[in-house]
């Protein structure tokens, strides 16, 4: 009799460990359970296809300035895909996520043939960087206003669904148009995409607005505007300074702020600073926002 309660008590030690380990990590109280935070620094940076205000095409910049902000999430703009000659036909999301070993997305919103048969096609568009995993990916196509001899260029919001520590966070990079009543009608569509799902969710891009036109004010009535929330509404982005080296002459100034990162109303806001540099036309910006896991392991899943 003892030996068989023995044998019994030993199954279900053995049960209990099993159960134990077939739990989601959170919930065996490792260092991202419930209630613990987790910094994120999140960037929009318009790369201009890696071309700086010198001139110059070097992606290898764009990577530094990248590398060197600390961004764990990067939400990127005019980015060339096997394009053109401009940007020797690199694949420029890809080569970046390689250079910084990042996962990411891209989103394609010119999608043309190829200039020769057999070659890849000519894209260009947003991407996503993350350091964390992206669990899903969609590029949204905005609905374009179009005007004879204007610029009538496809735009679009690329969302990536992405696995922060346990926070599944919906981020998403766009470069809206340049007509006003364009911009006013994407900003509903971007407000019925993300309200479509329950999870956290942050929009970063260059809105080619400013913050009191009334797209932008129909956008920050759903989402704060991190610059202004932190009192930083001349925080310029555009255009990126650039000092003539030869005379020494300041010839641009950054003068507007058209470059955004908007978080929904609930997520703690650290900090936001914009960049300096010269890379680019657009100056990046960034800002640390605080993520809390409210549940053990569901967190961000639209429960």
């Amino acid at each position: 009799m003892k030996r068989a309660l023995k044998y019994v008590f030993q199954l279900l030690l053995f049960i209990g460990l099993i159960s134990s380990l077939a739990l989601p990590a959170d919930a065996r109280g490792n260092s991202h359970a419930k209630g613990k935070e987790i910094p994120l620094k999140v960037m929009s940076f318009n790369i201009a296809h890696g071309r700086g205000q010198d001139g110059v095409v070097d992606l290898q910049r764009t990577a530094e300035v990248i590398r060197t902000s600390g961004a764990d999430i990067i939400g990127l703009q005019e980015v060339d895909k096997h394009w053109s000659s401009r940007s020797n036909f690199v694949d420029q999301a890809k080569w970046l996520a390689e250079d910084l070993g990042m996962h990411y997305v891209y989103g394609a919103n010119l999608d043309l043939e190829p200039t020769e048969e057999g070659n890849p096609r000519r894209q260009y568009g947003n991407a996503i960087l993350s350091k964390y995993p992206i669990l899903h990916y969609e590029n949204h196509h905005l609905t374009t206003v179009f005007v004879p001899g204007a610029n009538n260029e496809q735009r679009g919001l690329l969302e990536a669904v992405i696995n922060v520590k346990g926070n599944h966070l919906r981020f998403f990079s766009t470069h809206l148009g340049l007509k006003d009543e364009e911009r006013l009608i994407s900003a509903e569509e971007m407000i019925d995409i993300v309200d479509a799902s329950q999870k956290n969710s942050i929009i970063v891009g260059d809105m080619n607005a400013r913050a009191n036109f009334p797209e932008m004010e129909r956008l920050t009535e759903r989402f704060h505007d991190v610059f202004a929330e932190k009192g930083m509404d001349e925080a310029f982005t555009f255009p990126a300074p650039w000092i003539d080296p030869e005379t020494g002459e300041t010839i641009k100034t950054p003068s507007s702020r058209i470059d955004f990162i908007l978080a929904d109303k609930n997520i703690e806001i650290e900090n936001a600073e914009v960049v300096t540099t010269s890379v680019s036309d657009h100056l990046p910006i960034v800002s640390t926002f605080i993520l809390k896991k409210e549940k053990p392991f569901y967190n961000g899943q639209g429960k």
